[in-house]
């Protein structure tokens, strides 16, 4: 064991490849970004003390900026994740650039007015194909890095209920005896703990605002209610290799936008039901104990970067629980059903006017079922993936209600959470849409008694039990007859 609080020692005096060996190794490790922030697991041939690889490998410059991160790391005192950290980390990963070397910058005034107008234009076409009026207050275009600012609350809102389990299980995981005379420690490691997840979620946003073309891409409202906003730098890396013309591009994603906007401001309900079912997914993740036991019996805090492997490989399971189960299928339904309506919804306003609008729509599906290296990291950190599984079922199914219903019928599905096609209708759409006529007096009726004494359950989105059935398929089945 180190003599100097937790092994921080002075690099050697004269290193064996004296200043040019410096500046080697300073190539070597100061590569790593945002990737390794504080430079743990540096260069190989570093001993015990990765903080002595650290030096002899760091400029003045970077060394300072490590020293400045770890103070933070062990200084902080807030929640159960550092967003101070998570924001310096998703900025400077978004200033290094994407792995094409596509870099961000800030939006010009062309660009700006081509996003207004691509938005002003995409909403008078969806105008007529749905009966949702316009959501989208504003049109903004943003740069990766105003993304990253702007979804930032949102995010918060998404990884804090994990986090503070995680948080929790580390001082839980630590004997008795050790709790009691452990206080100054425990408080270090949930600092670290808070800062290790900050990291992660911090590369994760920046590795996603590279790919990200809007503020609904993941199908959650991530930006401020009422603003379509798009990217224009993402978009034009896009567009690049697909052989379409970049305005085609543009307005095809801006319809894309527009459309989560109208469905996100004008169902109340939604954007509650959906957070609500990813917190509830939250709330049945347990952590793998074993595994945080091991790691923090054997916790070197020289190596402070096991903590931060242990949460890249997961220490989430869900609990294989009746209600877990529910959530998740709740919660997988709703994404494909706004993802669904939307594809929809924007084929049938662009078909008409873009000649290149089946290949955007093929790419857009394609893209959206795979994700990416962040999406991935997401689901890593707090074992769930944001993709609609079943998106071409729910399309289907939209586009099928369109045609015996109208667009009318179709979206006045909306108004009520049980009304919508289950997981089970998903199956068999044809059976949906035909199972009975539908009787839009008795939906009439249905609407005023909601409006007039079930203000609370329609709103919250929670999908509570309502008067004509116990669940949602009773509920939908009700409003059949």
């Amino acid at each position: 064991m180190s003599d100097t609080p937790f092994g921080f020692g002075l690099p050697p005096e004269e290193p064996e490849d004296g200043d040019n060996g410096k500046k080697k190794g300073g190539g070597q490790g100061g590569g790593q970004g945002p990737a390794n922030p504080f430079g743990f697991g540096g260069p190989a041939g570093g001993g015990d003390n990765p903080f002595a690889a650290m030096f002899g490998s760091m400029n003045p410059n970077d060394l300072g900026a490590a020293f400045q991160q770890l103070g933070q790391m062990l200084s902080y005192e807030g929640g159960p994740v550092n967003w101070d950290m998570a924001k310096d980390i998703a900025r400077r990963t978004v200033a290094q650039g994407t792995a094409d070397g596509s870099k961000d910058a800030s939006v010009s005034a062309g660009e700006r007015a081509g996003v207004e107008e691509a938005v002003r234009l995409a909403d008078l076409w969806l105008d007529g194909v749905t009966s949702l009026p316009s959501g989208s207050g504003t049109a903004v275009a943003w740069s990766r890095a105003e993304w990253v600012e702007a979804t930032l609350p949102v995010w918060k809102d998404l990884v804090d209920p994990v986090a503070e389990r995680v948080g929790a299980a580390m001082g839980d995981v630590l004997p008795e005896e050790m709790q009691a005379m452990a206080g100054p420690l425990l408080g270090m490691m949930r600092s670290m703990g808070g800062a290790m997840f900050g990291t992660q979620i911090g590369q994760a946003v920046g590795v996603l605002a590279g790919e990200v073309v809007g503020s609904t891409d993941i199908g959650l409202p991530l930006g401020p209610a009422g603003k379509a906003a798009l990217l224009p730098v993402n978009i034009a890396a896009l567009g690049s290799g697909l052989g379409v013309p970049q305005d085609q591009v543009r307005l095809y994603l801006a319809l894309r936008e527009a459309a989560h906007q109208r469905l996100f401001a004008h169902v109340p309900w939604l954007r509650s039901h959906l957070f609500g079912a990813v917190e509830g997914y939250a709330r049945g993740i347990k952590v793998d104990t074993s595994k945080l036991e091991d790691v923090v019996g054997q916790l070197d805090p020289t190596h402070p970067e096991q903590l931060q492997e242990a949460l890249q490989q997961g220490m989430f399971q869900p609990e294989d629980s009746p209600e877990q189960k529910a959530a998740l299928a709740r919660l997988e339904t709703a994404l494909a059903l706004v993802e669904g309506w939307v594809d929809a919804v924007v084929h049938a306003a662009a078909a008409p006017h873009l000649p290149s609008a089946d290949a955007l729509r093929e790419t857009l599906r394609r893209r959206r079922a795979t994700g990416g290296p962040a999406e991935q990291t997401f689901a890593t950190l707090i074992g769930l993936e944001l993709r609609p599984r079943r998106l071409r079922d729910a399309s289907r199914l939209w586009a099928s209600l369109t045609d015996a219903r109208g667009a009318d019928g179709r979206d006045a599905l909306w108004a009520h959470p049980d009304m919508l096609p289950t997981a089970a209708d998903l199956d068999d759409p044809d059976g949906f849409v035909h199972r009975e006529h539908l009787d839009f007096s008795e939906l009439d009726k249905m609407l005023g008694e909601a409006a007039g004494g079930g203000k609370g359950d329609a709103g919250d989105g929670s999908g509570k039990e309502q008067e004509n059935g116990e669940d949602g398929e009773d509920g939908k089945d009700g409003s059949d007859k």
